[in-house]
């Protein structure tokens, strides 16, 4: 099974994108994020048109996630527990049919978390302690777990090109990468660092300064495995060339595969 991540930074701005890649790569699963659409809105029937089951979780403007899967959903779960008052849309959990199991997957737009000075970046923190427990409860599942997306979290120094430029940003303050810690040491793995490692391997090109012509990225979209899913992961790469088309998302898919 092929598991793909990917921003794609507007739906309908990035929809011929998108269904050039889905035609290309042919992920079993995908997950988007920031599809900035209401769910009623999203562009589902030329998606489906490519044999895929489509379910969204939307927003008018800005945020919003999807999952689409060329087998039937078994389960889905809109939104983030642990805060009955958040309406952002950020977090769409469905199960799947695997062989003869299941494997879950979550759809996930974690807070930007900018400016720091404004209620924007406890919101982040409080939302990655959400995202924590939450995880802690499906790993009791003991079942094959994939939590993908855009993090908005810049692990470690080798995931930038220029570090120093983000010192002082949200993506890579010392409390949100602890945070992030915190969740992968519940158990998860990192799909992309098993099979690349060091510097250079990124999946954010900003639209600004050349950044994609100056190899300028940043990672901050993941593929957190339980220890299940990590048992039969067998590849993961990021298909940057993507970044390289014409009207592309300033994100790049990451995609896996699981073996049955």
């Amino acid at each position: 099974m092929k598991i793909a991540t990917w921003n794609i930074n507007g739906i309908k701005a990035r929809l011929p994108v998108l269904l050039k890649w889905l035609q290309e790569a042919s992920p079993d699963v995908c997950c988007l994020q920031e599809i900035k659409s209401v769910d009623e809105n999203f562009p589902g029937g030329a998606i489906e048109d490519l044999g895929y089951n489509v379910v969204t979780h939307g927003q008018k403007g800005f945020n919003g996630v999807a999952i689409l899967s060329k087998r039937p959903f078994d389960e889905i779960t809109p939104g983030l527990p642990g805060n009955d008052e958040d309406v952002q849309a950020r977090y769409l959990e469905a199960v799947i049919p695997f062989g003869d199991r299941v494997v879950r997957v979550a759809s996930i737009y974690l807070p930007n978390g900018n400016p720091v000075d404004t209620e924007k970046y406890p919101y982040k923190l409080g939302w990655m302690d959400r995202l924590t427990d939450h995880a802690k409860n499906l790993l009791l599942l003991e079942e094959p777990l994939i939590l993908a997306g855009d993090y908005n979290v810049i692990p470690q120094v080798e995931d930038a090109k220029k570090p120093e430029v983000w010192t002082n940003d949200a993506l890579f303050l010392p409390q949100t990468r602890e945070k992030f810690r915190e969740l992968v040491n519940l158990g998860f793995t990192d799909a992309l660092r098993v099979f690349e490692a060091g510097h250079d391997v990124y999946t954010f090109w900003d639209y600004q300064a050349g950044a994609w012509r100056r190899g300028n990225g940043i990672r901050i979209d993941h593929m957190l495995l339980s220890p299940q899913a990590t048992d039969v992961l067998t590849a993961c790469h990021v298909d940057k060339y993507v970044r390289g088309w014409e009207k592309p998302s300033d994100h790049v898919p990451v995609v896996m595969e699981i073996s049955s």
